[in-house]
């Protein structure tokens, strides 16, 4: 069973964001997988057969990319990590949520494996760091509307 990302990786990327919001409205904003189009211009579909638990594959296409994820840990509303292997490269993902004050800190890590991103790590990097970038701010903006 993964429990975390892989920190020795090629690639890894820690971002993080405080989003003025109570921590139930981000955690459903970003759990509600089927929904994601609706607020994230880079996800073109997303489903998932129910509600995310751990076992669970839910799929969605991102930058023409189809991915299956699978939930790894989940533990509303404060953590849940997921990944898979999508076009030769193996991704974890965790995002971590905490309450203060009213506000939701929220804090995202994932780590990139495989021959494309051996073949060519600061590049993938640069766009995984602009695709958590992007992911965070729409999550931001979207839960504070």
């Amino acid at each position: 069973m993964i429990n975390a990302i892989d920190t020795e990786a090629p690639v890894v990327v820690r971002l993080d964001t405080t989003i003025d919001a109570p921590i139930e409205r981000v955690w459903s904003l970003h759990t509600d997988v089927a929904a994601w189009p609706s607020w994230q211009h880079d996800i073109t579909t997303a489903s998932a057969a129910g509600p995310l638990a751990p076992g669970e594959t839910f799929h969605w296409t991102t930058f023409g990319l189809d991915i299956a994820s699978t939930v790894h840990i989940l533990e509303a509303p404060h953590r849940i990590l997921w990944g898979g292997p999508a076009h030769g490269i193996t991704g974890i993902h965790q995002w971590s949520f905490e309450e203060r004050d009213g506000r939701t800190h929220v804090r995202t890590e994932e780590s990139w494996d495989g021959d494309p991103v051996r073949a060519d790590a600061e590049n993938m990097r640069a766009a995984l760091e602009q695709s958590l970038t992007t992911w965070l701010a729409l999550l931001k903006k979207t839960a504070e509307s």
